[in-house]
């Protein structure tokens, strides 16, 4: 994955924060209407210079039922070995909180919000729950909906404003921490898989420790396409959007049907895996003496049911090539659950599948080969006298045999039609 960071200069103007418009629940700055029931994936990477390490997974989960919005965070770390879920229950309208609880690998935390914030705070590593009665000064924005709020923002150049966010810290006082928008600009997003977007480059201060943010915001429907966290010494806390909701083929692979039908079924193919003579380089007026070139005992040969989605991921695939503005769209992640696989058996590319139900198959494999040729060569010339001298001379020719390696790549369709059908298939390179 190729993303590129947004780094700023640390040196920053100092600001007023008396100066700033405050955002906070009912604010006439927030329109939720950008806020949509929705699931985001996002990957999370630490990356410093151009280094980029994969730390984990986070899927924003919305929810929307009648005067509640909810949205549930959930964080995997790339080895899977826990996982932190964050439920946060909001006023649909002003965003306003209503409930949190948090699971995490140490902690335990459950709010309700009202005049006064009460709830429960476990540690896992001590085994003491803490009862909780928080009584903040000033209205605020829950931690958990920053990312998704910034979005609902009238943004615009030059727009500015100071957010009070509450985070809950079990060795800390302080329950509402500022965050200033230093700068909104405009900015080219690019997309791995859709290409260029227009969009805002948001820049956050955290007051309190100096920490910069970046926010790449869509300007069309606000999606967020990557955040940017800074951690000193260089470092950053990179969040990339994945666009769960990309889906240029519009088939679905059915991976149930698939997997019966390379497995329920009473038909067999048996077939040969070869080379044609005149594959592989072409060598001027050389003469190819080999007449097949077998695939070797061990090459492995791969089937797989063809169907209307492998299809149309062939020509979406086709179109990007052609167009080499985005990356090619990979398999559905369960599409090698489909293929059935078997190895060539002996010296003259045999091979078989049993099992299979009618319909239609792809058959495809790959093996190296040497392709030998006889040649001719000027060995030399001979030269004729007579008694006023030259008359003429004759070249001599010699002969020799040579051979090179080269790959062959194979892909055949085949249908069977009825159960129990044995089919005989000739695998050669065209």
């Amino acid at each position: 994955m190729k993303s590129y960071a947004l780094v700023l200069a640390a040196g920053l103007l100092p600001f007023v924060a008396l100066s700033q418009k405050m955002v906070a629940p009912g604010s006439p700055d927030i329109n939720t209407k950008y806020i949509k029931p929705e699931k985001s994936l996002y990957t999370v990477y630490y990356v410093k210079d151009n280094n980029w390490d994969k730390q984990g997974s986070l899927i924003y989960d919305i929810t929307s039922t009648g005067n509640q919005l909810t949205l549930k965070n959930s964080y995997t770390p790339k080895d899977s070995s826990w996982v932190n879920v964050r439920t946060s229950v909001v006023d649909p309208q002003t965003l306003k909180s209503i409930s949190y609880a948090s699971d995490g690998k140490k902690t335990k935390l459950n709010l309700s919000f009202g005049e006064t914030i009460t709830g429960n705070y476990y540690s896992k590593e001590t085994k003491k729950d803490k009862k909780l009665n928080l009584r903040p000064t000033e209205p605020f924005i829950d931690f958990n909906w920053t990312d998704l709020m910034i979005g609902t923002l009238p943004l615009d150049v030059g727009y500015k404003a100071r957010i009070p966010q509450f985070y809950y810290n079990d060795e800390s006082n302080i329950q509402v921490e500022y965050y200033t928008i230093k700068e909104v600009k405009s900015y080219s997003y690019g997309s791995p898989k859709t290409g260029k977007h227009d969009t805002w480059l948001i820049t956050l201060l955290e007051e309190n420790t100096g920490a910069i943010y970046n926010y790449v915001v869509d300007k069309k429907d606000r999606r967020l396409w990557q955040r940017e966290m800074s951690m000193g010494n260089g470092k950053w806390e990179i969040t990339v959007n994945e666009e769960l909701d990309y889906q240029p083929i519009k088939n679905r692979f059915n991976k149930e049907l698939a997997i019966r039908q390379i497995s329920n079924g009473n038909s067999v193919i048996i077939g040969t895996a070869y080379a044609r003579s005149s594959s592989g380089k072409r060598l001027g007026g050389l003469v190819n003496t080999a007449k097949k070139q077998y695939a070797p005992k061990g090459t492995e040969i791969m089937l797989f049911p063809n169907s209307a989605y492998y299809e149309e991921w062939l020509e979406v695939n086709k179109k990007i090539r052609k167009q080499k503005k985005v990356a090619e769209v990979p398999l559905d992640p369960d599409f090698g659950h489909a293929v059935k696989r078997t190895k060539v058996y002996d010296d003259e590319g045999h091979f078989e599948f049993a099992e299979l139900m009618p319909g239609n198959y792809i058959i495809m494999t790959s093996f190296d080969f040497t392709n030998s040729y006889n040649y001719s060569y000027v060995s030399g010339y001979t030269n004729y006298y007579n008694y006023w001298g030259y008359t003429g001379s004759t070249t001599n020719y010699g002969t020799g045999r040579s051979s090179y390696t080269d790959k062959a790549t194979i892909e055949k369709r085949i249908s069977i039609d009825k159960d129990g059908e044995k089919k005989e298939v000739n695998l050669k390179e065209m």
